[in-house]
């Protein structure tokens, strides 16, 4: 017996049904949305006349072919999905759309069976491509009400990463709360600090060390680079020391709710053996400019890989 993947996601929109139908039935429009071609913009992409069919080949996402088998317009669309590298599968995916005072409620799903050598990572690939239907409709989201999707990509390669020591709050949290949580946990390190006369020496991080992507839940730390470590700090911080280190830098442009692309990226990269991430010295984000005074299309985040 195969091993089962289902997925379920969903998104409201805040646009009519005929828009959001037109951005998935015409696959013309794929390009700009889809969470795994933002990650190969290189990639060989062939789509027919109709907009009802098309195929992709690229070093980083494969090959496939995807074509419209069914239509029920602005209600349902279904779909043949055949991926044919890194290996071979099938899945029917399907649009479900429901409108109301002008709103999409729009789920997205597929079903598919995993390659029988691969049944022990059905959990584990669930859960991933589930995270990038999140990040696909949440491009499309913005596609759709505001005409473009702005998250820019950029390899920056390997640099020198000079170390560091800090303070800051280490915790468990879900993935779902993980922004308003982080957000929390920022404004009480930079209130201590303002209150400490301290002030950071460079930009804030998060370093995360675990993830459990079966139960969608991250172990991390958000800190405050210092010059030097105060000789106490409140009893619910930590402080710690990420090592001088070379690394490889993801960055990102564009609004923090893109960052799972950036973190998909380098994921693959690591994956295609592009660079070797460090056992020992966890990956993390770097945040360059500060979202309370700086449009949220112009924020630049960083996630480092420290290499082996």
């Amino acid at each position: 017996i195969m091993p089962k993947m289902h997925i379920d996601k969903s998104i409201e929109i805040n646009a009519p049904v005929d828009q959001v139908w037109n951005k998935i039935a015409d696959y013309h429009h794929w390009k700009t949305w889809s969470p795994w071609l933002i990650m190969d913009p290189d990639a060989q992409v062939d789509i027919d006349s109709d907009g009802k069919s098309y195929s992709w080949k690229g070093e980083r996402v494969g090959a496939g072919e995807m074509k419209v088998t069914d239509e029920k317009v602005n209600e349902r669309i279904d779909m043949d999905l055949t991926f044919l590298t890194p290996y071979k599968s099938h899945a029917k995916v399907w649009f479900e759309f429901s409108g109301s005072n002008g709103k999409t409620k729009l789920h997205w799903f597929m079903d598919s069976k995993m390659p029988f050598f691969l049944f022990w990572m059905t959990k584990t690939m669930t859960a991933l491509v589930g995270m990038d239907y999140d990040r696909g409709l949440t491009m499309l989201k913005d596609l759709v009400e505001t005409g473009s999707v702005p998250c820019e990509l950029e390899e920056e390669g390997q640099m020198d990463f000079p170390g560091c020591d800090y303070v800051g709050i280490r915790r468990e949290a879900s993935v779902s709360e993980l922004g308003p949580v982080m957000e929390k946990d920022i404004d009480t390190v930079k209130k201590w600090m303002k209150n400490s006369g301290l002030s950071p020496s460079y930009s804030p991080f998060c370093q995360y060390h675990k993830w459990d992507l079966k139960k969608g839940r991250t172990q991390y730390t958000l800190g405050y680079p210092l010059a030097q470590l105060p000789s106490e700090v409140p009893s619910d911080f930590v402080t710690g020391t990420i090592p001088s280190t070379k690394v490889y830098s993801i960055k990102l442009t564009g609004p923090y709710r893109y960052i799972g692309n950036a973190w998909s990226l380098g994921q693959t990269l690591m994956r295609s053996k592009v660079f070797k991430g460090s056992k020992n010295i966890h990956p993390f984000e770097s945040y360059t400019n500060n979202p309370e005074d700086t449009p949220e299309n112009e924020l630049v985040t960083r996630i480092m890989f420290p290499l082996r």
